[in-house]
């Protein structure tokens, strides 16, 4: 037997409605889990049935176990038959959205992922999404994937309950999602520290091409002035050209008169 507490507090948690499980590990057929009380659910079974692989069907929805699964995998969760594997399985989780907790303005939101040997696909009301996008709707709503303690696994409380204090601490702010915004906050502070390292670099570049301007704004007078004094020179060499030919041609005329 085991048992699933759903809060009765709508503010603390979005209502799942219904549970459809496809060629997921023992579920070969399409099994419908359905209705949900807003309280507690228990669900019997004898070993091997698949009570176990029921919760593991939701992690593999709204938890980070299932994360970046290889094709091996995938096939791995796969429903295996006598005669052969299924192809693909999926599982689709549907949430009461009557009080308009998911921002989608539809009374039920369905989340499906499905997966092959070549494909790990989400779906929100049978349409393809990013992962991302199921993230950031399911965080809008008040479910953090990161949150490890949505699902309580058998002889964890055990290990809760011996745990020493500062573990206890740990799964306080766990449970109460403030290590997700640390981690957010620790995430937001190393791009704040690498953008202001950047800014430092990019300041130090502009501060040595200022200076380079500078010193090409130097280098460009003093170029006007050489340009300025050099015309001056070529103009002064061929003044003095020009009259020391004249002179030339004035002495060899007189000395042409004088030997005539």
């Amino acid at each position: 037997m085991i048992t699933i507490h759903i809060p009765s507090c709508s503010c603390s948690f979005i209502l799942p409605t219904q549970v459809i499980i496809q060629g997921f590990r023992s579920y070969r057929d399409e099994t419908i889990f359905d209705p949900f009380s807003p309280r507690y659910n228990i669900i019997v079974g004898r070993n091997g049935c698949g009570k176990s692989n029921f919760f593991f069907a939701i992690q593999f929805v709204l938890s980070d176990e299932f994360n970046n699964l290889s094709a091996e995998g995938r096939y791995n969760l796969m429903h295996e038959g006598i005669n052969s594997r299924a192809l693909n399985a999926y599982v689709e989780i549907i949430f009461d959205n009557s009080d308009s907790r998911i921002m989608i303005d539809k009374p039920e939101v369905a989340v499906r992922r499905q997966i092959s040997g070549k494909k790990d696909n989400y779906f929100l009301d049978r349409k393809v999404v990013n992962k991302t996008d199921i993230i950031n709707m399911l965080e809008g709503a008040g479910f953090s994937r990161s949150n490890p303690y949505y699902i309580v696994k058998q002889g964890k409380i055990t290990q809760m309950a011996i745990a020493p204090d500062a573990n206890r601490l740990q799964l306080l702010r766990e449970v109460a999602g403030t290590k997700v915004y640390d981690e957010k906050k620790q995430e937001s502070e190393t791009i704040l520290a690498e953008t202001e390292e950047r800014r430092k670099k990019i300041a130090d570049l502009l501060k040595a091409i200022q200076e380079r301007l500078i010193s090409l704004e130097t280098e460009k007078e003093e170029l006007k002035q050489y340009q300025k004094w050099d015309r001056s020179k070529r103009g002064l060499e061929c003044a003095i050209c020009t009259a020391e030919c004249e002179d030339a041609k004035k002495r060899i005329d007189e000395h042409r008169l004088n030997t005539a």
